[in-house]
């Protein structure tokens, strides 16, 4: 029996049973913080970084440095991508890192292994044109495929958050339209809904009172898989490329930046905890009307 092979435990019973090794103890204390997709990802790195260490006979909590350095050369020996290889590695760390604190370990030995090179993804994401096109054509879907649409193109919702909203968080406040919704973390917040959004899902809503208010055809909430597949429908309807649902959401967040919206106020529509975070679609965006080229020639030719 693991930790991370079975279905969630509680931490207490996890302690008080002698089946679990102090290193699944260990992990169970540091998969105990986190809840939704993130326990999931946090869960299946620590298993494959586990079953790495027994296939060569390491001891996870007598792990040194060079250890995860060799953990790092297996993966990229697998050629998995960059982005892989620093998010498992951020997960051990994290791993070492409390159980550091808690005492299991007297230092954390991936604190300071070399992590690979990740650039900012180039793909190009949904420019202002392309996203009008988008909410425009979602429009004549119908009227749940447009409120998807403007969650996730005017509100900058993630998809699991659009996909959990109900009817009876939709309010006023303070002169605001607004939904309370339950962001990335259990983090409950609420968002004002600009007249656009809030009609769309009136109508979505319609003489329903309470309930989800995205509802698949059968009259069930709707699903990530559900949302996903709406979201390249209307993508494909409006000419686009493939478009999935976080492309919405960066859309959203270029589009407030290239509006002129300070960076702090992005980030909390964002919900970003980390401004770093926000820094990244800043860093991404190809506004090429303000490129340095332009101010070059003027001045050189006005010289």
């Amino acid at each position: 029996m693991s930790v991370l092979d079975s279905d969630p435990n509680t931490l207490a019973t996890i302690i008080g049973d002698p089946g679990f090794d102090e290193a699944q103890v260990a992990a169970a204390a540091f998969l105990a913080r986190y809840n939704g997709r993130t326990l999931v990802a946090y869960r299946y790195d620590l298993r494959t970084f586990f079953q790495w260490a027994a296939d060569v006979g390491l001891t996870v909590l007598e792990a040194k440095r060079p250890h995860i350095e060799l953990y790092r050369t297996a993966m990229e020996q697998r050629s998995l991508a960059p982005s892989a290889i620093d998010r498992r590695l951020s997960t051990v760390c994290g791993f070492y890192r409390f159980a550091h604190i808690d005492g299991r370990v007297s230092a954390n030995p991936a604190q300071y292994v070399r992590r690979p090179k990740v650039h900012p993804s180039e793909g190009r994401g949904l420019d202002r044109r392309e996203l009008g096109t988008f909410l425009f054509t979602a429009e004549r879907f119908d009227k749940c495929h447009a409120a998807l649409a403007v969650l996730l193109g005017l509100n900058g919702l993630r998809v699991s958050e659009a996909c959990g909203t109900n009817i009876e968080d939709l309010a006023f406040t303070q002169g605001h339209r607004t939904l309370r919704i339950m962001g990335k973390g259990s983090k409950p917040a609420v968002i004002p809904l600009v007249p656009r959004a809030a009609r769309t899902i009136d109508l979505a809503v319609g003489e329903r009172s309470e309930g989800p208010i995205l509802r698949r055809k059968d009259g069930t909430r709707l699903d990530r898989r559900t949302a996903h597949r709406w979201v390249r429908s209307i993508g494909k309807q409006a000419g686009l490329n493939a478009v999935y649902p976080h492309m919405l959401r960066s859309a959203f967040i270029v589009a407030a930046l290239d509006a002129g919206v300070p960076l702090r106020d992005v980030q909390i529509a964002a919900r970003h905890a980390d401004p770093r975070t926000t820094t990244v679609y800043d860093r991404r965006r190809e506004n090429f009307d303000r490129h340095a080229a332009y101010v070059v020639v003027a001045f050189v030719a006005g010289g």
